[in-house]
């Protein structure tokens, strides 16, 4: 009998409620009569609206999901081992006879993520092929990287300049190759750093003859990075560019490298 009238109490209180609540929609209708037509108009519109952003932004995340693993796939080609030996991989493990034959089978993977994707993928695909046509057809290769150097995307824009400013110097082409740097170290990008940029024009200087040139430019590339210091005035951590120009300071121009600044000692956490 007590569960019986807990039961039922429960069934009055929410009546009560039913009750309550009806009679405000039947006032709210009341008051709306002859807008109603308009409203539900307006309410399915929105619901409808909802519900098409929330399947575009899922359909979405799932295509920029499938793209960057199929940018994955590709990518890992070209990573595979390049070997004459078959032995000397991993039981199981895939490899390839010759660069080309590699940088091709990459190529291929690479431009199915082009055609079937947006960007930022499209771009950076095209990009891989680009680099992996250095091994294919190199002139192809060069047209591709001078365009997408002038890609909206400036990531993709950074990185193209550089492989062919790379691409240049290993040719020989060291006037051009160091024009490309010149112009990405004014880029200023997060990505290619002016650092690493004019690190290669140093390089480039040096096999130009220009040594003192190239002296200069290392020697600001390290005293700049050993003065640097953070908004507390604590020495910031010197970049791989920065310690890759002191070393090559040290060996082309010893006397140079003792005027730079003394090494700030790392931060120690206590």
């Amino acid at each position: 009998m007590a569960k019986y009238n807990k039961k039922r109490a429960r069934e009055l209180k929410q009546d009560k409620f039913r009750d309550t609540t009806m009679h405000m929609f039947d006032r709210l209708g009341d008051r709306l009569a002859g807008k109603g037509r308009n409203i539900l108009y307006g309410i399915g519109a929105a619901i409808l609206l909802a519900a098409l952003i929330g399947i575009f932004v899922h359909w979405r995340t799932r295509k920029a999901d499938e793209a960057r693993a199929a940018l994955g796939r590709a990518i890992a080609i070209t990573q595979i081992p390049v070997t004459s030996s078959p032995d000397s991989v991993n039981a199981g493990g895939q490899h390839f006879g010759t660069d080309q034959e590699r940088a091709q089978k990459a190529i291929d993977e690479f431009q199915k993520v082009a055609a079937k994707y947006g960007d930022p993928y499209r771009t950076e695909a095209r990009y891989f092929i680009a680099t992996n046509l250095l091994y294919v057809d190199r002139n192809k290769a060069m047209n591709e990287l001078n365009e997408l150097g002038s890609s909206s995307n400036k990531e993709v824009a950074a990185l193209a300049k550089f492989a062919l400013g790379q691409a240049k110097e290993a040719d020989g082409n060291l006037d051009e190759a160091a024009s490309t740097y010149r112009s990405l170290a004014s880029a200023n990008s997060a990505v290619v750093t002016p650092d690493t940029a004019n690190l290669r024009l140093a390089l480039v200087l040096s096999k130009q003859g220009k040594h003192k040139e190239a002296s200069d430019l290392l020697f600001s590339i390290v005293d700049a990075a050993r003065k640097s210091k953070d908004s507390e005035g604590n020495p910031i951590p010197q970049s791989q560019a920065a310690n890759d120009a002191a070393e090559e300071l040290r060996k082309t121009d010893p006397a140079r490298y003792d005027q730079l600044p003394t090494e700030a000692p790392p931060n120690l956490p206590f």
